[in-house]
């Protein structure tokens, strides 16, 4: 066992007795490397010292050589001595008449033999003593003598301190050296030899290691024999390896990032609850949860930031549902799904997506920002909607995916069509996507009046799509699908190059209106949209003042300091900047303060019900009265009646549209529109 163990650590011993020769040769040639240079440095200085001193004195000595002051001239020697250094100190005349000297024995230490050699016994200046106003004349000479004693001794006392330090430094490194070779490598290798001779395969592999030459008896032999030995069980064991990481894989049923269970844990506790749900004669509730918009906010905020999101929702669902009626899960991504069990019908399934909602809508700090989220939700009912549990999950998310068309923050249960839904609105993205290289778009204009001066003074842009098949598609139906997919920052340059077109096309004529252009959320997120509009304006010569963007209240919410600075930019090159269905979004005095605003547009769904319902009448007011305020133009949209245009117009209005005045028109029958406006306006006046 004895002789065992020292062949086992023979390399050991090679590796330590090698590492500590090679650490202390490093630290002798590093040492006396240093003590060479800290030699010259300390000659340097001592010549340095001289010439400062031989400064300092020269002007007196050379007063004392001139005025034949021997007085002086000792007075100057003497003060010389004050340094320890001085061995020899004189002032002479050019003949060599000495005026004034002094001198003492070098000092005598055992260290003299040594250093000696390096920086002599002494060392001589001596230095002409001239006046300047006659540089060319000579009166005498200054001359000192340094004993090297006491630099050397400083100079010794480093050396010895450095080699001590190099030499103790190179011996630590090098037991630290081995110390962590030996945890990191020897003692490992040698449990992994232990551990491998007790492997007891019953047939031999073909492929073995080969053991490299010289390790026959050291660890790595050892290593590579045992290593042979596990390679011939390796074949028998390798169906056995994969069925152990597929029982782990199985194992890990929780999803790393919010810690709930994954989509597989999720579907099996999902088919356990519907058959306890259908013993039981109940209902059960599954709703599936999606993030509003989540994809922007990786995009503008980054991917940690989503993350911390999730993290927040799926902490804030477990407060908030964390009974057991409830299972709670993510699928993926931004989607979660809430499983409610012993309902008795589906109002209460409405309550906790009520719930859930608010929970996620709750202003939350991600690194040190307040972000502000909405949610929208699918749901689907145990027995009445699907009675399995695949197709239960399936008729929840279709469902969600439907509302997010609709709108957000808001949820919507399971409805038999959905499918259909789902089917037409897949088809309408593929004909969507071909529509504008088809030219199946068109634009047309209605009339934006001023209520004071009773003329037209701009046009509304507005996008219709003619499709082959299904003849004039609603925008209300395409253009969520547009934002949705991103065709929209196409359909949205070619809106804006029409309308730009248009412009110019009636400023010839002279007839120099103002075009208001809508302004998506897709768009206002793109890098280069303030660059590509102006460049537009510059294509088609038109002035800057002429273009109006309306952009919604939802549609800067995400990013708002983004959007701001893209709107100022444009602002700050003449475009003005509405703000369309103003009412229906967050409508915060917030915003309005930050944003170029110079337009606010009434949602025509006050505007329908004005005088008539007593809610739709005070909005309206408090919009007009809001504008005054903060000195914008209010812009009324869908003015139907003469009594809308006529109280819009006492309340202080200052713009209208709508089906009063025009529905929107092709170009043509706008320009005729804008001849015969004010006869026509006459004419149903009398």
């Amino acid at each position: 066992m004895k002789n065992s163990f020292k062949v086992e650590h023979r390399l050991g011993y090679r590796i330590f007795g090698r590492i500590l020769a090679i650490a202390l040769i490093c630290g002798v040639i590093i040492s006396t490397v240093q003590v060479i240079l800290d030699a010259g440095r300390v000659s340097k200085d001592l010549d340095s010292q001289a010439g400062q001193t031989i400064s300092m004195v020269r002007d007196a000595a050379t007063q004392a050589v001139f005025s034949i002051d021997s007085e002086l001239a000792q007075q100057v020697v003497d003060g010389l001595f004050a340094m320890d250094a001085v061995h020899i100190a004189a002032i002479t005349h050019p003949d060599g008449e000495v005026l004034g000297a002094r001198n003492r024995p070098l000092q005598q230490t055992p260290f003299r033999p040594m250093t000696d050699p390096i920086f002599d016994a002494d060392r001589t200046y001596r230095v002409p003593l001239v006046r300047d106003d006659t540089a060319d004349t000579v009166y005498g000479y200054l001359e000192v003598h340094y004993d090297t004693v006491p630099a050397a001794r400083t100079w010794l006392d480093r050396a010895t301190v450095t080699f001590a330090s190099g030499i103790a430094t190179a011996l630590i490194l090098g037991l630290v050296l081995y110390f962590v070779f030996h945890l990191l490598l020897t003692r490992p290798l040698l449990r992994i030899v232990h551990s491998v001779k007790a492997v007891d395969p019953e047939y031999p592999d073909d492929r073995l290691v080969t053991l490299p030459a010289g390790h026959e008896r050291d660890e790595l032999g050892l290593w590579v024999n045992a290593t042979n030995n596990l390679l011939v069980a390796i074949a028998d064991t390798q169906k056995r390896h994969r069925d152990a990481e597929d029982r782990v894989s199985r194992l890990s049923r929780y999803d790393q990032l919010t810690g709930l269970p994954s989509r597989d844990t999720f579907m099996d506790q999902l088919a356990r609850d519907i058959q306890e749900t259908e013993t039981r004669k109940g209902v059960l509730s599954l709703m599936v949860c999606g993030i509003d918009d989540f994809k922007s906010v990786n995009e503008q905020c980054g991917f940690r930031s989503g993350d911390l999101i999730l993290q927040t929702v799926a902490d804030r669902l477990t407060g908030q549902l964390g009974s057991s009626r409830f299972t709670i899960a993510r699928l993926g991504s931004d989607q979660f799904v809430i499983v409610e069990k012993g309902l008795k019908d589906g109002f209460q399934a409405a309550d906790t997506a009520e719930r859930v909602l608010a929970c996620v809508g709750r202003p939350m700090m991600v690194e040190d920002q307040h972000v502000a989220m909405t949610a929208t939700i699918g749901v689907a009912l145990f027995p009445s909607d699907a009675n399995k549990a695949d197709r239960l999950l399936q008729s929840a998310e279709q469902t969600m995916t439907l509302a997010k068309q609709s709108g957000n923050d808001h949820f919507q249960f399971y409805v038999a069509s959905i499918d259909q839904e789902i089917r037409d609105r897949r088809q309408l993205e593929r004909d969507l996507s071909q529509a504008l290289a088809n030219k199946e778009f068109h634009l047309v204009y209605q009339p934006q009046i001023s209520l004071e001066s009773r003329r037209v003074i701009g046009a509304e842009a507005l996008i219709r799509w003619e499709h082959p098949t299904r003849g004039l598609v609603p925008p209300d139906d395409f253009i969520p699908v547009a934002e949705a997919n991103g065709t929209i920052v196409e359909i949205g340059q070619w809106v804006l190059e029409q309308a730009c077109w248009q412009a110019a096309r009636w400023a010839d004529q002279g007839s120099p209106l103002r075009i208001a252009v809508n302004l998506s959320a897709v768009q206002i997120r793109q890098a280069s949209i303030v660059t590509d509009i102006l460049d537009t304006l510059h294509r088609h010569d038109i002035p800057a003042g002429r273009l109006e963007l309306e952009v919604t209240e939802t549609s800067f919410m995400t990013n708002l300091s983004d959007a701001v600075a893209k709107l100022h930019r444009l602002n700050k090159a003449g475009i003005n900047i509405a703000v369309d269905d103003f009412g229906t979004g967050y409508s915060s005095l917030t915003y309005l303060k930050q944003m170029p605003v110079q337009h606010l547009k009434i949602d025509k769904q006050f505007i329908r019900d004005l005088l008539v319902n007593e809610d739709d009448t005070r909005i309206a007011n408090t919009i007009i009265d809001l504008g005054k305020s903060l000195n914008l133009s209010v812009v009324a949209e869908g003015v139907e009646t003469a009594e809308q245009e006529y109280y819009l117009t006492q309340r202080g209005c200052k713009l209208a549209q709508g089906y009063f005045f025009s529905k929107p028109l092709l170009p043509s029958d706008f320009e005729r529109f804008v001849e015969t406006f004010h006869e026509q306006l006459v004419e149903n006046n009398v």
